[in-house]
């Protein structure tokens, strides 16, 4: 299929499509006319990216990924790219964490339960 039926197919940009080639994530095979001509696995492949991105995991750690997602991938480089992507997984948890703090400082403030630091008056609505 080519790169429009490709974008169609999953939704991905041309651009983004053209990305993904870039970095190593999928292969197309070049027509005589010049076009790019990806096999039927790409729309599967192209999703799982598009999730994975969206996870926010970097091409870099997609790149190492995508071994794992074929039949060339190898066991322990598998291995290594789970704990890649825990690492990630931990940090969101992390960034989630600070920012329900965040949000609770706030509230607090709105509702009045808490005023700044040395004003013992009531906050102001």
């Amino acid at each position: 299929m080519r790169i429009g039926e490709l974008s169609h197919a999953t939704g991905a940009s041309t651009r983004a499509l053209r990305y993904y080639e870039e970095q190593g994530l999928i292969r197309s095979e070049r027509l005589p006319n010049g076009y790019r001509d990806y096999g039927p696995e790409a729309i599967e492949k192209v999703e799982f990216i598009q999730d994975l991105l969206a996870a926010g995991l970097s091409s870099q750690i997609l790149r190492d990924i995508m071994p794992c997602v074929t039949a060339d991938g190898g066991q322990v480089a598998c291995a290594d790219v789970l704990l890649q992507a825990q690492r990630v997984r931990d940090d969101l948890l992390e960034q989630e964490r600070r920012i329900r703090a965040r949000r609770e400082t706030l509230e607090q403030y709105l509702a009045g339960r808490r005023s700044p630091r040395g004003n013992h008056g009531h906050p102001r609505p």
